[in-house]
């Protein structure tokens, strides 16, 4: 006689079709259980997806169903699938967006009920909506306390266009996974056009008031650090992840292979953004030689704190950049620090990000070609590079045309008389 299966263990069964059903209890998202179906043209295809679901289910993962809302299956997806394919970064980004914009609009729509029409209206209407109201909508406020609306003063603060470029690839990735597990039938995100994001012109520092501000971060106890992103064009999470192991300073190189992000309240190491930006680059005489200076500067500061200088947890070991007691660098505290440095020289304020700019035009006003430049700053495809930078190419192009005249060599003084020519 077969084994009696213990209750919630799952039950395979054969239907009148000739498919097979099994049917398990589950997790929602919400923490309480449900029964859930799963279907198959084999009994051991079913027993397979009966496996993978009890899985989950012991492991505690709630399983998704395409009766579920929308708002479930985001918690869902953002806690079970999410975290295994981004970065940090982007899950936190992507979960910011869920809470404070899509859950509150979609979340109760059925996820198999969601349609084009819902996510069109939807991003129409998030386009043109008040974001500080937005971000109240869902969350209960302090008594008297009401959303600048609703007391008729609008703060006229609206979404960026990249904002809502996110926004919808949060929706396209979520409702992607669901066709994956064969909840939904089509992505009815990719069905709405993408909105459409118009590029701000960088505007990175010319060549005379790079010099200014190097000039007044001479004294600057990251001197070394402001150079290197002017001359090297890392990002800032880059720089500040760098070990001393990473740099060569005989060959006059670097390598690029890990970064820090400030995630919520802590200070993260990991990958680079793409796998072009883990990347060699050639250091400039003047950058060795500010790095050597560097190193014994940290020296002296590793010995005069003494028992004080305690990298932290999870720190990797022989930073760079690191502050006066040997913990890493907050990427933040850079922005304070350039805002003080501008000031200083007297030139206009800048982020620390355009420093990876006027790394760029810099190199194009040398006449660096395309192909180089992206290398360097570790862009993913050499149209980012000609996209980002078109505006600060007129020089290059310039040349470029009277290199052309050098080519073709000196005009005729006076042309060949029609007759004369031989064919």
């Amino acid at each position: 006689m077969a084994k009696r299966r213990a209750n919630g263990e799952g039950t395979i069964t054969k239907r009148k079709d000739g498919r097979y059903h099994a049917a398990a209890y589950v997790y929602r998202p919400d923490g309480t259980r449900t029964r859930k179906f799963v279907y198959g043209r084999t009994r051991d295809e079913v027993a397979d997806k009966l496996t993978e679901m009890q899985e989950m289910t012991r492991q505690g993962i709630p399983a998704a169903s395409s009766t579920m809302a929308f708002g479930d299956y985001l918690t869902y997806w953002l806690a079970a699938i999410a975290p295994e394919r981004l970065k940090p970064a982007t899950l936190n980004s992507y979960e910011g967006l869920a809470r404070l914009y899509i859950r509150p609009a979609l979340g109760k729509k059925r996820l198999n009920r969601l349609s084009p029409a819902d996510v069109r209206r939807f991003l129409t209407e998030f386009k043109t909506a008040c974001l500080c109201c937005l971000r109240g909508a869902d969350q209960e406020r302090p008594e008297g306390k009401r959303n600048c609306c609703a007391v008729g003063r609008c703060c006229a603060r609206r979404p960026s266009a990249r904002t809502v470029q996110y926004v919808h690839a949060v929706l396209r990735s979520a409702l992607q996974q669901a066709i994956r597990e064969e909840l939904i039938a089509r992505n009815v995100a990719r069905i709405v056009e993408t909105p459409t994001v118009e590029p701000k012109e960088v505007r990175p520092l010319d060549a005379g008031e790079t010099r200014l501000l190097l000039k007044t971060a001479r004294s600057h106890r990251l001197y070394a650090l402001w150079l290197l992103l002017i001359s090297t064009g890392l990002r800032r999470g880059e720089a500040l992840g760098l070990t001393w192991s990473d740099i060569d300073l005989s060959a006059g190189t670097l390598r690029v292979r890990r970064n820090v992000q400030r995630i919520r309240r802590e200070l993260i190491f990991g990958t680079p953004k793409t796998m072009r930006s883990i990347r060699t680059v050639s250091l400039p005489q003047r950058c060795g030689r500010a790095l050597i200076e560097h190193r014994e500067a940290q020296e002296r500061e590793r010995k005069v704190a003494g028992g004080k200088w305690q990298p932290a947890t999870g720190q990797p070991v022989g930073l760079v950049f690191t502050t006066a007691t040997g913990r890493v660098t907050d990427p933040r505290s850079l922005n304070r620090m350039l805002t003080i440095l501008c000031r200083d020289a007297k030139v206009r304020r800048v982020r620390v990000h355009d420093l990876r700019h006027t790394c760029a035009s810099l190199l194009l006003a040398q006449g660096v070609d395309a192909r180089t430049i992206m290398e360097t700053l570790g862009h993913s495809t050499i149209t980012m590079t000609l996209d980002t930078y078109a505006h600060v190419m007129g020089t290059t192009l310039r040349a470029a045309a009277v290199r052309m005249d050098d080519a073709l060599g000196p005009e005729d003084e006076e042309d060949e008389p029609e007759g004369d020519r031989t064919a």
